[in-house]
């Protein structure tokens, strides 16, 4: 991905997306899609307005800032997911991710359904998925990808107490393995 440089450890399965929506109607349409998904999946949301926010950004492998009015709507797909930010700038422009290994891989394979039914108001959207379903729609993949993700922190656990996690950050991110040192 151009912009998105990945935040994560290596271990995590994690869908990065960034894009620009085709314009204000494309915004409405979007985010009523993105609400009916979640009505349709149980899935808890609340909606996103600020008129001052700061979003951590990437671009070009560089950390940058957004700050200015934001809005689009949280999603919680499962509690042991990150949450999905559909969160727009000004300039219609969202750059964000969620880290799905920690709930039922079936969370993931939506998630990805999500962002293909939200796909047609983008003028552009470019999504890498560490589990590579979005890319190939193998769920063998998807399910090796995890698998492997959780030998790697079972390798961490064995090598000494002081490795603990996962961890849910105040900001609901999950922090894969943390040390007690």
């Amino acid at each position: 991905m151009r912009n998105v440089r990945r935040r994560g450890t290596a271990v995590g399965i994690t869908v990065h997306f960034e894009g620009k929506l085709k314009g204000g109607e494309a915004f409405q349409s979007a985010l009523s899609s993105a609400i009916h998904f979640c009505e349709e999946h149980g899935w808890p949301y609340e909606r996103i307005d600020h008129q001052n926010a700061t979003l951590k950004r990437v671009r070009d492998e560089q950390d940058w800032d957004y700050e200015g009015p934001v809005q689009g709507i949280q999603i919680q797909p499962h509690e042991n997911s990150e949450p999905i930010r559909l969160e727009f700038d000004r300039d219609l422009y969202i750059q964000d991710y969620t880290k799905t290994q920690f709930a039922p891989v079936d969370i993931h394979v939506l998630i990805v359904e999500l962002l293909q039914r939200l796909r047609p108001y983008f003028a552009h959207l470019e999504v890498v998925d560490e589990g590579e379903f979005f890319e190939t729609g193998n769920l063998d993949t998807l399910k090796n990808h995890i698998n492997r993700c959780f030998e790697v922190l079972d390798e961490y656990f064995v090598q000494s107490e002081k490795y603990y996690g996962p961890i849910r950050l105040e900001n609901k991110r999950m922090v894969d393995v943390m040390s007690r040192d």
